[in-house]
């Protein structure tokens, strides 16, 4: 039987698993909202009126889901997180052609973290704080590895989330190292920007990732800064070579620094800052 931990666990796991299916959307509609919303703005500064007829309603709700092959509208029951996967074999009903594994793997890892989160914290404002945490990291991850891009939408929230939850003490870091934390984040990257700027001519990162670790140190403190960047560093380091092996790097050579960021903050979240300077060998 059940204890009330593994219910709380199973819960999570259902949970995250629906949220899940929701941030594929997210993931694959927030940078092209954002780019729809930037030629419109392009548009009116140059005195022309969009064209309404070329640009139909799109949002994280409509249109509905389909195959990026044929077009077949995707129904309920072939919407179902991982199950719907495994039942149609990983392709599409109508046309056959495969289907992303990216899809059920970002549904079981948002299940995955939301399960532990319930497990470490029970079925609580705490879990669904820290499960909220997760899910915007899962989102920043991909979307910054698609696209270079870190949508305000989710970093100035996650930010403010990290202060909110800190003020009605759901994380552990008092107000006010929350406050430095998110100042001393968002300076430090943009210090080390400036500074490999004016010494090289070129952009090494951008401002979304000022914002990331600003909003990750409003969530773990000042104290969490150094750990969680020597984290993101290492697993960066690891990524980067390998891809460079496989030749999997994009032109120019470069790695978004924002996935690494976010797995840097999922890292600190489940094992704590300071185990990972024990890992990395300086504590």
């Amino acid at each position: 039987m059940f204890t009330t931990g593994w219910l709380a666990v199973a819960a999570g796991l259902a949970f995250g698993l629906l949220i899940g299916s929701f941030l594929n959307v997210v993931i694959a509609r927030l940078p092209r909202m954002l780019e729809r919303q930037w030629k419109r703005e392009c548009a009116e500064l140059a005195g022309s009126a969009p064209d309404a007829a070329s640009d139909p309603t799109f949002n994280l709700a409509t249109p509905r889901s389909q195959c990026p092959h044929c077009g077949h509208m995707i129904r309920w029951h072939e919407n179902v997180p991982v199950i719907s996967f495994a039942v149609l074999g990983g392709r599409c009903s109508a046309c056959r052609k495969p289907i992303s594994w990216r899809y059920p793997a970002v549904e079981i890892a948002t299940g995955i973290l939301f399960a532990w989160c319930a497990w470490r914290w029970g079925l609580s404002l705490t879990a669904l704080t820290w499960a909220g945490f997760s899910a915007a990291l899962v989102a920043l991850t991909l979307i910054d590895w698609d696209t270079t891009l870190l949508p305000d939408d989710i970093t100035l929230p996650l930010l403010w989330g990290g202060l909110i939850s800190a003020s009605l003490k759901l994380t552990p870091v008092p107000l006010s190292d929350a406050l430095w934390g998110a100042i001393a984040g968002y300076l430090s990257l943009w210090l080390v920007y400036w500074a490999f700027k004016l010494a090289t001519g070129k952009e090494g990162m951008g401002y979304g990732d000022f914002k990331l670790f600003g909003a990750i140190g409003a969530w773990f403190g000042w104290a969490a800064l150094v750990p969680i960047i020597l984290m993101a560093s290492v697993i960066g380091a690891i990524v980067g070579i390998g891809l460079k092996f496989t030749s999997g790097l994009r032109e120019g050579g470069y790695v978004p620094f924002g996935p690494f960021l976010a797995l840097g903050g999922l890292t600190a979240m489940v094992f704590g800052p300071s185990s990972i300077l024990r890992f990395i060998g300086l504590a």
